[in-house]
């Protein structure tokens, strides 16, 4: 995407590329389930078993949306460039929004998320959220454990040790590390 954040709702598409790319430029893990077996009563069993697997015990559900108290004020924190010293990790249930990451160049990549997209940023990437234009996003939000929720703005974060272990990660022997990098599909 372009630099650009004027009209942050807008695409600011530059070129598409593939989710198999993404993930190897960024260590993001993108997933995807049917939107009729996300809800945690109809919950498919590829969904459950990632969550025992990755050892997600906490989970909640967030809503924004255009009526929510302090919108505005809240789109300007979710715009902020920050990282997360845990994965952040979110199940779109209704609407649509953008994740914004930084790839290996720091250069920005934009995710559009729809309903049934389960999205995994790595602990330590630099990202930031806006929902589209329809100004609308619910999500299920999973933890490990209790969940601590500290956004560390840039440049601060450059310094957090979750961002030199994503960095070590990423980068070995002076190149990208793809190892871990799949794009996964449910049914």
């Amino acid at each position: 995407m372009n630099d650009g954040t004027e009209h942050s709702q807008d695409e600011h598409l530059l070129e598409e590329i593939d989710t198999t790319t993404l993930c190897a430029r960024t260590g993001v893990e993108i997933w995807y389930f049917h939107p009729d077996q996300i809800l945690v009563e109809h919950e498919n069993l590829s969904l459950t078993k990632l969550k025992h697997d990755r050892g997600y015990t906490y989970e909640d559900e967030i809503k924004i949306e255009s009526s929510m108290e302090n919108y505005e004020e809240n789109l300007k924190i979710f715009f902020t460039e920050h990282l997360h010293s845990d994965d952040e990790i979110r199940l779109i249930l209704e609407g649509s929004g953008f994740f914004d990451v930084r790839d290996c160049d720091d250069k920005w990549i934009r995710i559009h998320v729809f309903p049934g997209d389960l999205i995994i940023l790595p602990a330590g990437i630099y990202h930031r959220f806006i929902p589209d234009k329809q100004n609308y996003i619910r999500a299920r939000r999973f933890f490990v454990g209790e969940p601590v929720w500290t956004p560390i703005n840039r440049p601060d974060g450059d310094k957090h040790p979750s961002r030199k272990i994503y960095i070590e990660h990423r980068y070995r022997n002076g190149k990208v590390n793809t190892e871990k990098n799949l794009t996964n599909a449910a049914s």
